[in-house]
């Protein structure tokens, strides 16, 4: 087919279906998408909580302690601890019902969402790691989240193979790593931006390979380098033993002299390494990938609108965050490790052939299940015989077209369409949609989210950020036994927490590293991340560049898709020019 440009039901913008959309359709067996890229993008983040906590009673029967999830206790859900929801006291099973052809699907499957019991946090195989959510395999670790095989890393977000870090952002393979975002294959690197095997260093924004460097930009393979100033090693020791970096203060003034000369950086027009015919940000081992960010792998083909992949995936259209190993999935957020055909589902493993299901693992061919494990040939919850199996999903599909689920907007759900929003658990307020689409609550409302105000925080503080030491050398033991007040102090946006506290292992970790205490609360420390990143959307732009000892003469004229919004103050070039001046 050719392309095409339709109306997107949410935005009522156009948008256009291309021929290889089409082809990708065609092959999964799912008509065309009736919402356009970005909306089909914030609508599936709408179903994802990976950072709003609450404390919430269990509703398990028999069991009454409170538990900390990441749905609120205004939900009326069967909300259990991983431990019981992993365990053999409940039948999953037991839930199920026949397929009621008098009212439509989303409806149906609803209901047996709110009867089947929940994990109150999404943590799986977690070793001394109760507060860790979408995260697999983490050990040691205390709040992270999109998180794969960590150990000993703290606040930490969409990160795999990390060890001893704390508060980084899109990170893979990092030691000894703090405060930094989009890094990978790091030791000892701290205060750090889009860098990837340095060792021992601070304050680098586009460095590759270098060791023992300060205060660097768009360096490779450099060592002794302080401020983009060669020197030799005596003197860069010297030097640095004179900053007093366990000072909050004197990084605070370094983190703004940083800053200054990050925008004075040349900067290029994608973050990427080994890519064929891509495009998009924050891209590592792809081929074939279009419009897609923060994929990082030993192969990844041919995906589009897709975000946050990693390890290895081919024929992904429209899924992330938290997607890999996998292969034609379509619509699907944290789901991967051995998948094959997933349509519209989250948090399922190991699973083929699986449509509209949440938390299902080790299964194959499902549709509309909620929280089966090993089990094949089941429809909401419900046994079957392959054969009567793929008799009713046909029936189905007919009547999720002749009878389609309407929201309150009056938008049209038909098979093919991922989840309604209005159906979700969260709030868009607790949802990473806030992340990365942030709108104001007037807004949220006004196109049919919901929003839930904050309440008031309940913890009392025992003292406030402004007082905390300001060297970490005056900080006691004592501190972990304090509540305290974040400098923000909730007014900053909507999420800030208000306090927070210093564990014991966290304090070991800021020892061991030689950091001041933060003074902000750990949500607050992360929006102060995700203000570093580009947005995840393209514009058609043209390079800056205007060297004269280039090819081209006068400025250059080259085009290509970018992340940096035309609006931005960095100084954006094209792979020819950037390279030119970088390597």
């Amino acid at each position: 087919m050719k392309n095409e440009v339709r109306q997107c039901q949410n935005c009522k913008k156009d948008f256009t279906i291309e021929t290889e959309d089409f082809s990708f359709y065609e092959k999964i067996k799912v008509p065309a998408p009736t919402f356009c890229p970005e909306c089909r993008t914030v609508r599936r983040l709408c179903w994802r909580n990976e950072m709003s906590f609450f404390r919430r009673k269990c509703n398990v029967s028999g069991h009454d302690e409170i538990l900390i999830s990441f749905i609120h206790p205004d939900e009326k859900l069967n909300v259990c601890d991983s431990q019981y929801w992993w365990g053999d006291e409940w039948n999953p099973l037991s839930y199920g019902k026949p397929y009621d052809f008098s009212k439509p699907f989303f409806e149906q499957w609803k209901e047996l969402r709110n009867s089947v019991p929940i994990q109150c946090l999404s943590n799986i195989k977690a070793t001394n790691s109760d507060y860790c959510n979408v995260a697999e395999g983490s050990k040691d670790s205390y709040l992270c989240s999109g998180s794969w095989r960590i150990d000993r890393t703290f606040y930490s977000n969409r990160i795999s193979y990390t060890k001893d870090c704390s508060d980084l952002y899109v990170a893979h393979r990092c030691e000894l790593c703090y405060e930094s975002l989009f890094c990978s294959d790091c030791y000892h690197t701290l205060y750090s931006f889009n860098c990837k095997s340095c060792v021992d260093s601070y304050f680098l924004y586009d460095c590759h390979g270098c060791i023992d460097c300060f205060g660097c930009t768009n360096l490779r393979n450099k060592s002794y380098c302080m401020w983009n100033e060669q020197l030799g090693r005596d003197e860069y020791l010297s030097r640095l033993a004179e900053i007093n970096l366990k000072s909050y203060e004197t990084v605070s003034k370094l983190k703004e002299k940083f800053d200054e000369l990050y925008f004075k950086s040349i900067h290029r027009y994608m973050n990427h390494s080994k890519i064929v015919n891509s495009t998009g940000d924050n891209l590592d081992g792809v081929k074939n990938c279009k419009i897609c960010f923060d994929a990082t792998g030993t192969r990844i083909d041919d995906c589009k609108y897709s975000h946050w992949i990693a390890l290895q995936a081919k024929d992904l259209y429209d899924s992330g965050p938290g997607v890999g190993e996998g292969e034609m999935m379509y619509e699907v957020f944290d789901t991967g490790i051995g998948n094959y055909r997933n349509l519209f589902t989250s948090v399922v493993y190991s699973s083929h052939n699986i449509e509209y299901s949440f938390n299902c693992h080790g299964c194959s061919d499902l549709f509309g299940c909620i929280g089966l494990r090993s089990k094949k040939y089941c429809i909401l919850n419900k046994q079957y015989i392959k054969e009567s199996f793929d008799e009713l999903r046909t029936k189905i599909i007919k009547h999720m077209m002749d009878m389609p689920y309407v929201d309150k907007r009056g938008i049209i759900y038909k098979y093919g369409e991922f989840f309604p929003v209005e159906l979700s658990t969260f709030a868009y307020n607790e949802t990473v949609a806030l992340d990365y689409f942030p709108i104001t609550k007037e807004e949220a409302l006004k196109k049919g989210y919901r929003w839930r105000d904050k309440k008031v925080s309940e913890y009392v503080t025992t003292m406030q950020a402004e007082d905390l030491p300001d060297d970490l050398k005056d900080v006691s033991n004592s501190i972990t036994g304090e509540i305290i007040g974040c400098l923000h102090k909730g007014k900053c946006q909507e999420r800030c927490l208000g306090a927070y506290k210093i564990t014991e292992n966290e304090l070991n970790l800021y020892r061991q590293l030689g950091v001041p205490l933060p003074c902000l609360c750990f949500i607050c420390r992360h929006e102060a991340r995700l203000r570093k990143r580009n947005p995840m959307k393209l514009w058609h732009r043209v390079c800056m560049c205007d060297k004269l000892n280039h090819e081209h003469n006068g400025k250059c004229q080259n085009e290509f898709e970018t992340a940096y919004p035309p609006n931005r103050p960095e100084t954006i070039y094209c792979e020819n020019c950037y390279n030119k001046e970088v390597y």
